[in-house]
């Protein structure tokens, strides 16, 4: 075994402490990442795109919340099981339309897994990939966090509206009981 493996293999278990922690599986998503960033920077180079001299107040709120929305959409939402099924396996409802799965496999697998079953991890691969439209496309992408807001308002209005139903049906319960 070489030195670097003997190396790494060190490193990993005193990561580790015994738990099962996919260190390759990691690496290979951080340098998916990283390649993706680097894609995005030499595409937007060779095309001409040129960075904003800065964000507006308006498009990093819009900015914020379309990642906000899209990470839950595609880490919780029922609808979008069938990209999570290879890395993840069902385990019951978590209420408001989302799903509570656990990750499955070992290595990149395992890691990928954590990765889209976490809204908090995938948030940064979507700010990514939003930002990088804002910069290249900001018409279109604009559109489209527009839309992942309104979705995301349209959820609070639809938790609110439940919220206020059951509370109503519970004061008319306590009233017709007395």
């Amino acid at each position: 075994m070489g030195g670097l493996q003997k190396t790494f293999r060190r490193i990993r278990e005193r990561y580790s402490g015994g738990a099962n922690r996919p260190l390759r599986g990691y690496t290979v998503v951080l340098g998916t990442y990283a390649a993706v960033a680097g894609a995005l920077t030499a595409g937007g180079r060779a095309l001409g795109v040129r960075l904003p001299e800065r964000f507006s107040a308006g498009d990093t709120v819009l900015l914020s919340v379309a990642t906000h929305k899209a990470s839950r959409l595609l880490t919780k939402d029922a609808v979008t099981s069938p990209l999570r099924a290879p890395f993840a396996r069902y385990e019951e409802p978590a209420g408001m339309a989302e799903l509570n799965e656990s990750v499955r496999g070992r290595g990149a697998q395992h890691a990928v897994g954590e990765m889209l079953t976490c809204p908090f991890c995938l948030g940064v691969w979507t700010a990514t990939a939003l930002t990088a439209g804002f910069v290249a496309a900001p018409r279109a992408t604009r559109v489209v966090a527009t839309m992942l807001t309104a979705v995301a308002a349209s959820d609070l209005m639809q938790i609110g509206y439940d919220g206020s139903k059951q509370l109503l049906q519970r004061t008319a319960r306590e009233a017709r009981d007395q």
